[in-house]
């Protein structure tokens, strides 16, 4: 099998930080365990989509190694989808790195030992579009929070968790009612005043937040977290920390439901958010595609031991 380390060179706030990192500790593993490996580093936005494709679609057996943040895996996994022959697996070193908390720490992941010997496990995806989501996706305020924090995580000392908070306080003050009509599954469509709709395939998002408590990336189902809009900002403020604990899911604003599929149609174009990539639009799909992805879970994984 061969081994590509997918590297995004600005990853972890410093130009050629990630590489430098990156480099001795994958020439130490390849020595250790005769890997026939190869590092490339990604060159401008989508490169990294691009360059996974056309390795895919030789029909070598590849692991691919998305090395940086959350924005590197999405490249891998929208490059990988549909390719038996390939394989997923993630060295974080990002800023945020939220999908890996699923199945245990950014350290356990940075074991390259652990990642050679661990077990392959076929995961749900999230389609929106032709885009694809490993980890979630969302729209109204959680997304315009999203397509703030990237520029925001560009400023020195902020990490990805502070510039979710800083996002939230800029959202808070510009977007906090959308007015979304929803359909869920085959079930009746039905119109609210939304904060925001997230689709969780796994827990964890903006730097930490579990957004998604009771998420599970391979059963065959996504969960879907409606928050209805509240007229306080204050009230708002108060309710992050508990957001971020994942306590939401029993407030009197949250609409929590389990399904295959999420439709919104916006009023007025709202952000939407696919693993960290935001546009807007009026109308979104959200549908899920049962075990969609050959992920690589370290071993010694918490996900593992509950697997038996």
């Amino acid at each position: 099998m061969k081994h590509i380390f997918i590297v995004n060179p600005q990853a972890g706030q410093g130009k050629n930080r990630a590489m430098d990192v990156l480099k001795p500790m994958v020439e130490e593993t390849a020595k250790k365990y005769n890997l026939d490996y190869e590092i490339y580093p990604t060159k401008e936005q989508g490169d990294g989509i691009r360059y996974v494709k056309e390795r895919a679609a030789t029909g070598e057996e590849i692991r691919f190694y998305a090395c940086g943040g959350d924005g590197t895996l999405y490249d891998v996994a929208n490059g990988a989808y549909g390719f038996d022959n390939v394989e997923v697996a993630v060295v974080p070193l990002g800023s945020g790195n939220d999908f890996v908390r699923y199945f245990g720490t950014k350290e356990d992941f940075l074991k390259l030992d652990d990642q050679i010997e661990g077990t392959v496990c076929e995961l749900d995806l999230i389609k929106c579009g032709d885009e694809l989501a490993i980890n979630q996706c969302s729209m109204g305020m959680d997304a315009e929070v999203c397509a703030k924090q990237g520029t925001i995580k560009k400023y020195p000392l902020v990490t990805g968790e502070g510039a979710y908070y800083i996002g939230c306080l800029y959202a808070i003050a510009k977007k906090v009612k959308n007015r979304f009509t929803v359909t869920i599954d085959d079930g009746e469509p039905f119109t609210l005043d939304a904060l925001f709709c997230f689709i969780g395939n796994a827990s964890y998002y903006g730097g930490g937040f579990r957004a998604a408590p009771k998420a599970l990336p391979d059963d065959g189902l996504l969960d879907f977290v409606i928050v209805r809009s509240v007229s306080s900002r204050l009230k708002l403020l108060k309710l992050l920390n508990p957001y971020k604990k994942g306590e939401h899911l029993d407030w009197d604003i949250t609409k929590f439901v389990r399904g295959r599929k999420l439709t919104i149609h916006a009023e007025t174009p709202a952000a939407v958010n696919v693993d960290g990539e935001c546009q807007y639009v009026t109308d979104a799909s959200f549908e899920l595609i049962d075990k969609g992805i050959k992920f690589l879970v370290p071993k010694g994984s918490e996900f593992l031991k509950k697997k038996g």
